[in-house]
């Protein structure tokens, strides 16, 4: 598991770790390992290199003109463009000077790599100006072999926000991002996440220094691993687990049939489906057992509903009798919906687990405003407010408990952009909460699993939600193996 702070948090850190270490050690810290990055981009041929630094003032343009500096002492032609001359971190500057760089009134028209340290993880609101007609002109520099340059963001790309992960204006769009003592949020999360390119982490001793809880944590596939249920000698069909889905409708069998497919995919050992499809559904899987409604159902361990169900009195009274038990449930789609009524609001104060699923539109629909620049925070609002774990889909998926614990998913792809992909999703998490797992742990590990199928469909070209749906199983498989 990884784990992003906020900018108060590493700022606390930083501080206490400063009072213990002499002055400067931290900035020539981070200054190694970016320039060290910077010379392993170049494939080591450093010496005559063109080597573009943007420098902004304070910490972050210092950590710049070091990594610079160490550059130039290797024979980079090393031009710094100083944007705030005025608040030049001088030091750095005489650093870089004694290196052999120089600095530059204008951007040049060819570079092989571009430091962007513009502003760093203290910036607020969009880039002024100055700095964003800088930005937009990155794309045309050429570098050796007639390509763009390599361009390094220097803790993050400048312009984005760094405790929302949201992109308000002009932003720097980096391959690689050196961020330094840990991760922050605009790494991981939303639109800014995508413009850090690939991240890597420089340890500068800051860790246990770290006192706040995480804004946000990512799991890896080690954490998937290890929290996903296993069938042992002893296990059977019940003891595995058994799901029950009351979604689909005579409009809409496919969702049955799609939510169906991914639970069986999972971990539990039985599927029982309830509702208007179950012609359709044991035509196509003859191992799920079906019943015309809920309460004809029999015994399962967890209930997903919603998906396809529609919103007339029938599908209400599903819901109902679905929200009237004392097991997990997993509302989405048309169960949402029926939420917004408020019908339904009190029945969600209940002992038993509950996870949304809603995306934006649906979000929006139930909390009453869109989720915004800051997403992770909404969804952290949703889950405090409906007593839920909250799993707000987009290409960070955002998972929230009723506590605040924040998760992001980080194998998101286009891919799952198709109907028919969250019915998929639905039962896989149900079938997750049928076997036992925790619902914050369902609902980050489901969504881990959907976005590695995603991916893994889509090599083969377009993807629909069968396609999805097929992926599952051999990229369980690797995972488990």
């Amino acid at each position: 598991m990884r784990q992003a702070w906020r900018v108060a948090g590493v700022r606390a850190a930083e501080k206490s770790l400063m009072a213990t270490l002499p002055d400067g050690t931290l900035m020539q810290r981070a200054a190694a390992g970016l320039a060290r990055r910077c010379a392993l981009l170049l494939e080591n041929n450093v010496y005559g290199a063109r080597v573009v630094l943007l420098v902004g003032s304070g910490d972050n343009g210092g950590d710049t003109l070091y990594a610079g500096a160490a550059l130039a002492r290797r024979g980079a032609q090393v031009r710094a463009l100083l944007l705030t001359p005025e608040r030049v971190h001088l030091a750095g500057l005489a650093a870089l000077r004694a290196s052999g760089g120089f600095t530059t009134s204008h951007l040049p028209d060819r570079a092989d790599l571009v430091l962007d340290g513009i502003v760093g993880i203290g910036a607020s609101g969009g880039l002024r100006p100055p700095a964003a007609a800088i930005v937009r002109r990155l794309g045309s520099l050429r570098g050796r072999t007639g390509d763009r340059p390599v361009i390094v963001a220097v803790d993050v790309p400048s312009g984005v926000a760094v405790d929302t992960g949201d992109v308000p204006g002009e932003a720097v769009d980096a391959d690689v991002t050196v961020t330094f003592g840990c991760l922050k949020p605009a790494h991981v999360i939303g639109p800014a996440a995508v413009r850090c390119g690939e991240v890597e982490l420089i340890d500068i001793g800051l860790g246990p220094a770290l006192i706040t809880s995480p804004a946000a944590r990512v799991p890896e596939l080690s954490d998937i691993a290890e929290w996903w249920p296993r069938a042992g000698a002893t296990s059977d069909k019940y003891t595995r687990g058994v799901v029950g889905l009351a979604t689909g409708s005579a409009g809409y069998p496919g969702a049955a049939l799609l939510g169906c497919t991914g639970a069986l995919a999972g971990p539990s050992g039985m599927v029982r489906y309830a509702g208007s499809a179950h012609a359709e559904v044991v035509r196509a899987h003859p191992s799920v057992v079906v019943a015309r409604k809920v309460a004809e159902a029999g015994r399962v361990q967890a209930w997903v509903c919603g998906s396809g169900l529609g919103t007339g009195a029938d599908a209400r009274t599903e819901l109902r009798s679905v929200l009237a038990t004392s097991l997990p449930v997993l509302l989405d789609a048309d169960a949402i919906t029926l939420l917004v009524g408020g019908e339904h609001a009190e029945d969600l104060r209940r002992d038993a687990p509950v996870v949304l699923t809603p995306h934006d539109g649906e979000f929006k629909r139930l909390a009453g405003e869109s989720p915004g620049a800051d997403r992770a925070g909404a969804a952290a609002r949703l889950a405090a407010w409906t007593n839920a774990v909250v799993l707000l889909k987009g290409d960070r998926t955002i998972v929230a408990t009723p506590a605040g614990e924040i998760w992001v998913n980080p194998t998101g792809s286009p891919a799952l952009a198709t109907a028919g992909s969250g019915d998929v999703l639905a039962g896989l998490l149900g079938s997750l909460l049928a076997a036992g797992l925790p619902a914050a742990r369902a609902a980050v590990a489901a969504a881990f699993v959907h976005g590695l199928a995603g991916r893994h469909a889509a090599l083969d070209g377009p993807v629909t939600a069968p396609d999805v749906a097929a992926a599952i199983r051999p990229v369980l498989g690797r995972i488990l193996q």
